[in-house]
C-alpha cells in the first residue's frame, strides 16, 4: 500500500503540499542601513536591484532607510544587503509615531529615530494600558460609584 499511497499523492491536485505551488506575495520590505556618502548609497541600491523578484528601490540616505517594493522574503533582503555591503541591516524598527498609543512612554520613544517615528514596540502599550493594583485601590476609594468612599469627596 506505500506505493500505492505515493502515486497518489503524486497525482493528487487537491492537496497542497507542493513547495512549487506557493506564491510569494507582493511587500514592500524596509530596512535600517547605514549610509554615509552617495558611493554607500549606490552600493546599497546596487545590492538589491539584481534580486529575483524585486520591482523597485528606494533609498533615503538621510533616514538611512531602503525601501525594496517586490515579490520578496524580508529575511533575505535584509541577509543579501548585509552580505553585499558589509553593512548591519536589520527591518526598519520605527513607526509614525500617530499609531503608537504612548509614543513617548519609555522603551517606545527613541532619540535617534526619524523625524515622526517612534520604536516599533507592541508588547509596552500593553502593559502601559494596564493599570496597576496600587493605582486601582486609590481610584476605588475615592469613586462616586464606591459606597465605602471617603467621607470627604
Amino acid at each position: 500500500m506505500g506505493v500505492i499511497d505515493h502515486i497518489s499523492d503524486m497525482f493528487d491536485c487537491s492537496s497542497d503540499h507542493s513547495k512549487h505551488n506557493r506564491r510569494k506575495q507582493l511587500q514592500t520590505v524596509e530596512v535600517k542601513v547605514k549610509m554615509d556618502c552617495e558611493g554607500c548609497e549606490r552600493k546599497v541600491r546596487r545590492s538589491v536591484e539584481g534580486m529575483k523578484g524585486v520591482s523597485s528601490v528606494t533609498v533615503e540616505p538621510k533616514q538611512h532607510k531602503l525601501t525594496v517594493v517586490g515579490y520578496v522574503d524580508p529575511q533575505k533582503v535584509v541577509a543579501r544587503v548585509a552580505h553585499r555591503t558589509g553593512k548591519k541591516a536589520e527591518i526598519w524598527p520605527y513607526v509614525p509615531y500617530d499609531v503608537v498609543a504612548h509614543p513617548y512612554a519609555q522603551g517606545v520613544y527613541d532619540k535617534k529615530a526619524p523625524a515622526g517615528y517612534v520604536r516599533r514596540d507592541d508588547y509596552q502599550s500593553n502593559q502601559l494600558a494596564r493599570a496597576s493594583s496600587t493605582e486601582v485601590r486609590y481610584t476605588t476609594a475615592f469613586s462616586d460609584e464606591n459606597p465605602a468612599a471617603c467621607v470627604v469627596m
